[in-house]
């Protein structure tokens, strides 16, 4: 009750400055009055204790005094107030399709290509907040390594055991595309989106990537298309009889097939040569995509003007009371 008390008319509060003057001027002339019989002597009476009237006798002035300080502060209209926001998100449904086939063991991103785009997507995972984030993996084959979801310990947790090999070889991005597409297509957000990270061109699967981009583009899905890997040769390694041999082999990313993917449904190519400009992809795909967030602040006041105004009321018909019935015959 007494505690982030503000006051609607602070000005009022400087009346209490009165009440000191007053119980001064009552200890000073106000309890001098003179009696009306004069005795000679009242040495008679020096034997007897003081009633217990006499003792509270200075308890209807106190009972007043309070009455009209608590009265004055009733009428600085006291005040608390509850504050907070309300929080409103509209989360964006994401769905990772990363390629680990064969070609993303090459080394022109440091360790390798895949472990590369494991790193910066893990990034991209922990600057989320509140949208649900799935993940699809794709060679020869795609299938989703982890679901929509807003547990985003469980979603790094699967990330990181991703590896190459875990499907056989190959690169089916129409097959990535659609099997993105099933996990969004019953979403509810108002922004579905894809992130389709590859190294090579489509060579196997059911569908053809652009059929399954146009069923894409029917979900009201976005995809952002990435291609990786340095221009010309990179050097990729070979398991032999005698250990690792490294041997240069051509980059062929189909450019022209991801950005039609991405033209097709409002989204964007991009083409990472290295760590950095992978890095950088992501946080501008991170800017574009940011969660709305609406917040909306509010201030309740509660009024404590009738707690306070009840009090000085009550001590002020008790000081009556007490005045007229048991200090009614007292000096």
């Amino acid at each position: 009750m007494f505690k982030n008390i503000t006051f609607a008319y602070p000005w009022v509060l400087y009346f209490l400055s009165v009440i000191p003057l007053m119980a001064f001027w009552f200890w000073k002339w106000g309890g001098n009055k003179s009696a009306e019989i004069r005795y000679s002597s009242l040495n008679v009476f020096k034997g007897f204790p003081p009633t217990m009237l006499e003792r509270f006798r200075y308890l209807p002035v106190i009972l007043r005094l309070l009455a009209l300080a608590f009265l004055i502060i009733g009428l600085a209209r006291p005040q608390t107030f509850s504050s907070g926001e309300n929080i409103y998100t509209q989360g964006i449904d994401i769905s990772i399709a990363l390629d680990i086939s064969g070609s993303m063991l090459a080394e022109d991103f440091r360790p390798n290509r895949i472990e590369a785009a494991k790193k910066v997507i893990d990034d991209f995972i922990q600057g989320r907040t509140s949208d649900r984030i799935g993940l699809v993996i794709f060679s020869y084959e795609s299938f989703t390594q982890c679901p929509l979801t807003i547990d985003y310990s469980v979603l790094r947790g699967l990330l990181k055991e991703i590896k190459s090999g875990m499907i056989q070889d190959g690169t089916a991005i129409g097959t990535a595309i659609a099997n993105g597409v099933n996990r969004l297509k019953e979403s509810k957000s108002a922004s579905k989106v894809i992130i389709l990270l590859t190294d090579g061109i489509n060579n196997a699967g059911a569908i053809d990537p652009l059929t399954a981009t146009q069923i894409a583009k029917t979900f009201g899905i976005r995809i952002y298309a990435i291609g990786v890997g340095t221009i010309g040769e990179t050097p990729y390694p070979f398991q032999t009889p005698f250990g690792i041999r490294y041997q240069n082999i051509p980059v062929e990313i189909d450019e022209a097939m991801l950005r039609k993917v991405a033209d097709m449904t409002n989204g964007r190519y991009f083409r990472a040569t290295g760590n950095k400009k992978l890095e950088d992809i992501y946080n501008e795909i991170d800017r574009m995509e940011k969660t709305k967030i609406e917040v909306a602040s509010y201030r309740n006041a509660k009024e404590l003007f009738y707690i306070w105004a009840g009090l000085g009321l009550f001590l002020f018909f008790a000081e009556v009371v007490l005045a007229r019935t048991f200090f009614r015959k007292l000096p």
